[in-house]
């Protein structure tokens, strides 16, 4: 195939040349970063916790009326008596948050006592010596907390725990060599000494502010006795978790009815906690799915117009071609070329505009560098787009016959 004369049908026709062209390289500078923050919001859903989240949920417990610390400790002790004893629950803590939630507690993490910046942050669960267990975490150094060791907290009160657990990603910040257990640590309420490490515990929020620490976690031996309420983390026995969750609500009221449960949030499986935690980023991929979806068929849409346009104009031309001896496939390779040279240069002008739009996103809202796998990958779907877009009008065009050379329009 001849690009010349290609090259000087497409110079007369150089506003639909120019046009198409520009679309291919706005649908390509989209779609490749479109498809770069679906990859990345699809990653962010799988995410792992670290937990048993098959089955466990989260009951949301409110006082009604006010409570002294040891008040709230008191019927907080008591309904964790009450949850255990069903026999679909295989055990049950209570903290001040949980993976997912959206909000809790953080705190920076020192070395040394006199250091002026923080070394990491790190968030802050509160966790009895049934913490690990109902949590389904697993220690790979040290132990677990003694039921000794656990004391009441207020909201008021300073966080000066003598003992902690970390997750191995905090653990591995702060002591690299692997030797965290037994070494001290300086939280904003004084030292404290680190006696396990688990594998694998999540943070409390799963926004970009908090990425940088999504793993570092710290427990600290600590029952929250507040009147404003508490959460309690229940894991059901394996196959049980509908009989626990209908169970344990109507257990805790019929121990105590001055509680309040709120209908919507009070009682969460944890597929709902990540699924609400989520939301958004499922939310962003929907969004950008049907971005790229519709600007691919605007584009496919446009290629087929532009092209019939032309094969409607060149009838006459291409019955010449015929005339002179050009089969069905000379003429079909035609137009294949043809817009292959036009897919291609506006891929060209796409690659860079693409390139430019992710540095705008990194240097605005700090998000990741453009990997050039999906520039590579978008590159080949605009290109693929506009051979199959085009297949259906040049076909057409090799099926004009010689006579049209003999018509006059």
């Amino acid at each position: 195939m001849q690009i010349k004369p290609i090259l000087s049908a497409l110079r007369r026709h150089k506003a639909g040349t120019f046009l198409i062209a520009m679309q291919i390289a706005l649908t390509l500078a989209i779609v490749c970063n479109a498809l770069f923050i679906i990859h990345q919001r699809l990653a962010h859903l799988s995410e792992p916790t670290g937990i048993d989240e098959t089955n466990i949920f989260v009951i949301q417990n409110e006082w009604v009326g006010s409570s002294t610390t040891d008040q709230a400790d008191a019927k907080i002790v008591e309904d964790l008596r009450v949850l255990r004893e069903l026999s679909s629950v295989q055990d049950v803590t209570s903290s001040n948050s949980y993976p997912l939630r959206g909000g809790g507690w953080d705190d920076g993490i020192k070395l040394k006592p006199d250091q002026l910046q923080d070394t990491t942050g790190s968030t802050v669960y509160f966790g009895d010596d049934h913490f690990v267990d109902t949590l389904g975490l697993r220690l790979i150094a040290g132990r677990n907390f003694r039921a000794e060791e656990i004391s009441r907290m207020d909201w008021r009160d300073r966080l000066g725990p003598a003992q902690v657990m970390v997750t191995k990603a905090l653990a591995d910040k702060l002591f690299p060599n692997g030797d965290a257990v037994g070494k001290t640590i300086y939280l904003v309420g004084g030292p404290t000494t680190i006696v396990g490490v688990v594998q694998m515990l999540q943070a409390q929020s799963v926004d970009r502010w908090a990425a940088d620490f999504a793993y570092r976690a710290l427990i600290v031996p600590k029952r929250l006795a507040t009147s404003l309420g508490v959460f309690y983390i229940v894991r059901a026995r394996p196959g049980q978790l509908d009989a626990a969750i209908r169970a344990a609500p109507k257990a805790l009221f019929e121990h105590n009815p001055r509680r309040i449960l709120d209908e919507k949030d009070g009682v969460l499986s944890f597929s709902q906690v990540r699924s609400r935690a989520y939301e958004r980023d499922r939310g962003m991929a929907i969004l950008m799915g049907v971005i790229c979806v519709v600007l691919l068929a605007i584009t496919a849409a446009g290629i087929v117009g532009l092209t019939s346009f032309w094969v409607g104009q060149r009838r006459k031309q291409i019955g010449v071609r015929r005339a002179l001896g050009a089969t069905q496939r000379d003429i079909l390779n035609y137009f294949m070329t043809e817009n292959l040279l036009i897919s291609s240069g506006g891929a060209l002008i796409g690659v860079l505009l693409a390139i430019a739009i992710n540095l705008w996103l990194v240097t605005r809202f700090e998000m990741n560098r453009l990997s050039l796998v999906y520039v590579l990958a978008g590159v080949v779907i605009l290109l693929l787009l506009g051979q199959g877009a085009v297949l259906a009008p040049a076909m057409r065009a090799s099926r004009v016959p010689p006579v049209e050379a003999t018509r006059s329009v």
